[in-house]
């Protein structure tokens, strides 16, 4: 998952957002269409809203088809055509007639291409005002984000920026044994060299308390990855970069709850209520939020602090930020790439 905060002025009704959404449905690929992506039904029911809210939290679910054309199979093609060329005139295309070549056979290609689909669940807590993205991929993110702002008007975000790095509080949980208070460090981690060897270790099912370990971040080598648990309750993987991957609720969870409690709801209502404390405690870990740009907004409106400070917020009074910017001018997202695909049932929420 990627974490973002939105600017405090923002404020919108579910209907609006539906209203949006609605405007970017997904369909698959046509004949000759590379990528097709757009906004389908959380629950999976056709002709479903777009935008469901359970216990106040609403979940959106993203979208991606895209052609699978081997690019040997492409060149093959192309090979034919300038072949057949030049068999017909005596001479080689140019560079020029190559492109159009290449073109050519893609779009004679794409007809028989087989197609792959990945999705993404996106969660909006309008409460703590999170923007939380199930995805690890930074380029992905940056394309749902992109869209969001520019549909979503006033929409303003930034990612999660702590005070610690999560690098240096993984480096020193793991030296000092010392976990933040509430988690506790569980049996995997990765210690990646910051010299031009890039030299790694990994441990998995193995305990990480071990004088080797800390031997390794003496000689320089810092944690990329750390697996924890917060609270007997989630255990997940924490990266430098401050995504959480491998989400996993444990049995304490489901305490309670009957064995044929399922579905939508349920499934939601239970991942949703333990990340929405799991993540404040994890920001709180790495010795709070910065305070700059959309996070210091949201500090000072939690604060009762009657302005904000200037530029960091977006209200129906004050121009929208630029598009792909939040509210500082800062870029917040990176060119659109293709998402990798990935399987739905995995998915945290």
């Amino acid at each position: 998952m990627i974490v973002y905060r939105i600017a405090p002025q923002w404020e919108v009704e579910l209907t609006q957002v539906e209203e949006v959404l609605a405007k970017a449905p997904f369909t698959e690929c046509g004949a000759t269409q590379e990528k097709s992506l757009g906004w389908v039904p959380p629950r999976g029911e056709a002709h479903g809203p777009l935008a469901e809210s359970v216990g106040g939290q609403w979940i959106l679910r993203f979208m991606v088809e895209s052609k699978v054309l081997p690019g040997s199979v492409l060149a093959r093609k192309v090979k034919e055509k300038a072949e057949r060329i030049e068999q017909e005139t005596g001479r080689k295309p140019g560079k020029k007639e190559s492109k159009e070549l290449k073109d050519e056979a893609k779009l004679d290609l794409l007809p028989m291409a087989f197609t792959k689909q990945g999705s993404m669940w996106v969660w909006i807590d309008t409460a703590s005002r999170l923007l939380v993205l199930d995805t690890s991929s930074q380029g992905r993110a940056d394309e749902v984000v992109t869209l969001l702002v520019e549909s979503l008007p006033g929409l303003s975000v930034s990612l999660i920026n702590t005070q610690t790095s999560p690098q240096a509080a993984m480096a020193h949980w793991l030296k000092e044994q010392e976990p933040p208070v509430g988690f506790t460090v569980d049996r995997e981690c990765e210690l990646k060299s910051a010299n031009e060897e890039k030299a790694v270790v990994r441990y998995a099912r193995h305990p990480l308390d071990i004088e080797e370990v800390q031997a390794h971040i003496d000689a320089g080598k810092l944690p990329t990855k750390l697996a924890l648990t917060w609270d007997d309750r989630v255990s997940f993987m924490l990266t430098e970069g401050l995504q959480i991957k491998k989400v996993a609720f444990l049995d304490t969870v489901f305490e309670g709850t009957k064995a044929d409690d399922g579905g939508f709801d349920t499934d939601v209502a239970i991942a949703t209520g333990e990340l929405v404390k799991l993540i404040p405690d994890l920001i709180e870990a790495l010795g709070g939020e910065a305070e700059s740009g959309v996070a210091s907004a949201a500090l000072a409106a939690a604060a009762g602090d009657g302005a904000a400070p200037a530029g960091a917020g977006v209200s129906a009074a004050v121009p929208a930020p630029p598009k792909g910017k939040d509210v500082s001018g800062r870029s917040i997202t990176g060119p659109a790439t293709a998402p990798v695909d990935t399987d739905p049932d995995s998915a945290p929420f």
